[in-house]
C-alpha cells in the first residue's frame, strides 16, 4: 500500500450548504452508476505561457465554456476512469492510480494537450476524495465505489485547427452501486463488421471521447440484435480481435494458456487488464499477448478448446461472456466461468482490503 501527502495548494470553496448526512445516506442506498454526483469538483488550469496554475476546488456545477471553445469544435479532450474503495476502518483507497496519471499523460500527448504532472494529478484525487468522503459508500455495503472521473479539455476560445493554448483539467466524482445491479450476469456480444473502433496511426490507445463516440453508431446495431456489447475487429484486415467498446477480452484455453489481444497502438491498454495478466501469472497460467483471429475465437469455442472467455475493465471489474453473435451465426461461450470469477473475487478482495496487497497496488486518499 502506498501513501503520500498532498503538496499541490488548492483554493478550496465549498459549497453553501453540506448535504445533510441522512440525504446522502438516502442517496447511496441504491446510487446507480453515473447518475449522481458529489457536491465539489477539482479544476485546475493551464495556459501556453503560464503552464499549469490555480489549482482549486469548487462546488459541482456548469463549467463556463464560449460556443468557439475548442473541444467543441475540434474533439480535443481526453478522461479517466477510477474508482475509490472504503476499507473496513473507515479508510479510503483506490487502485494503481500511477498508473491511470501514466496513461493521461500518453493520451494526452496523442491529442496535443499539455501533460500533467503525475503529483498534480494524484494531489487532485486525493483533494477532492477528502472533501467529499461522506459520499464514499460505506464498507460492506456490495461492490459500491466513488467513481473517480478526471478529464481534460481544450478551452481557448478560437476556430483553427491547432493544439488549443488553454486547457482545463478537471475531477468529478460519482457514488457507484454494482455495474451489474440485477447479479453478475454473462454478456452476449456483436461482432462489428460494418465499423472499426480505431487504426493504426489513430487514437485507440488514448482515452478519449472520440473513441467512444465513434463505437455508439455499433452499440446501437449490438444492442438490435439482442446483444449487450460490440467487439471491434482490426481496421485492416478485419480479421483480429481488438476489444469492446470500453472493456478488454481474454480468453482461457484448456491447456491452462490464457490469451489476450497485444497492445498494437489501436487497443487501449487498460488498468483492469495489466493487473489480470499479473495475477493470472502468479497462478501459472501461461499468459500470451498476441494477436488473435475471430475465427481463432469461433474455432476454439466450437472444439472445446476456449473453456472461458471475459471481458474486464474498470466499471465492471471482471463480466464472463456467454454469447458471440454475427451476421449469419452465433455461438454460445462455454458454461464454466471459474477463472474469471475467481480472478475477480481476487482483484475486489485487493481493492477493498480484505486481502494482502503484496503488488502495493493500492494507493490512501483518506
Amino acid at each position: 500500500m502506498t501513501t503520500t501527502p498532498t503538496s499541490t495548494a488548492f483554493a478550496v470553496t465549498e459549497v453553501a450548504e453540506r448535504a445533510p448526512v441522512e440525504k446522502i445516506a438516502a442517496l447511496l442506498e441504491n446510487p446507480g452508476f453515473g447518475n449522481l454526483f458529489t457536491e465539489h469538483m477539482v479544476q485546475v488550469d493551464w495556459d501556453r505561457g503560464t503552464g499549469w496554475h490555480d489549482a482549486r476546488v469548487v462546488p459541482y456545477g456548469p463549467i463556463p465554456l464560449e460556443p468557439s471553445a475548442a473541444v467543441f469544435h475540434y474533439a480535443q479532450e481526453i478522461f479517466e476512469g477510477m474508482k475509490a474503495y472504503r476499507h473496513e476502518d473507515g479508510s479510503v483507497w483506490t487502485f494503481r492510480p500511477e498508473r491511470n496519471a501514466e496513461r493521461l499523460n500518453s493520451s494526452a500527448r496523442r491529442l496535443a494537450l499539455p501533460e500533467l504532472p503525475p503529483t498534480v494529478f494524484l494531489d487532485s484525487i486525493r483533494e477532492l476524495v477528502r472533501i467529499d468522503e461522506a459520499w464514499v459508500p460505506e464498507y460492506g455495503s456490495g461492490e459500491t465505489s466513488l467513481y473517480l472521473r478526471p478529464f481534460m479539455i481544450a478551452t481557448e476560445e478560437a476556430l483553427g485547427v491547432r493544439p488549443s493554448n488553454r486547457v482545463l483539467f478537471s475531477v468529478i466524482a460519482s457514488p457507484a452501486g454494482a455495474y451489474f445491479a440485477g447479479g453478475l450476469t454473462p454478456v452476449s456480444l456483436w461482432v462489428s463488421e460494418q465499423y472499426v473502433r480505431a487504426a493504426a496511426g489513430g487514437t485507440g490507445a488514448a482515452k478519449c471521447g472520440g473513441n467512444y463516440a465513434a463505437s455508439l453508431a455499433s452499440q446501437a446495431e449490438g444492442i438490435e440484435n439482442g446483444c449487450d456489447q460490440v467487439v471491434f475487429l482490426d481496421a485492416q484486415e478485419h480479421r483480429y480481435v481488438e476489444e469492446l467498446g470500453g472493456m478488454n477480452l481474454f480468453f482461457l484455453y484448456a491447456d491452462g494458456r490464457v490469451v489476450t489481444p497485444e497492445l498494437t497502438g489501436t487497443i487501449l491498454p487498460g488498468v483492469t487488464r495489466s493487473s489480470l495478466i499479473e495475477l493470472a501469472a502468479e497462478r501459472g497460467l501461461q499468459v500470451e499477448e498476441r494477436r488473435f483471429t475471430i475465427d481463432e475465437w469461433r474455432d476454439g469455442v466450437a472444439s472445446g478448446e476456449i473453456t472461458e472467455v471475459f471481458a474486464c475493465g474498470t466499471a465492471a471489474v471482471i463480466t464472463p461472456v456467454g454469447r458471440l453473435a454475427w451476421n449469419g451465426g452465433e455461438l454460445t461461450m462455454p458454461g464454466s466461468h471459474e477463472l474469471s470469477l475467481s480472478l475477480r473475487q481476487e482483484l475486489l478482495d485487493i481493492q477493498y482490503g480484505r486481502a494482502e496487497d503484496r503488488h502495493g497496488w493500492l494507493y490512501q486518499l483518506v
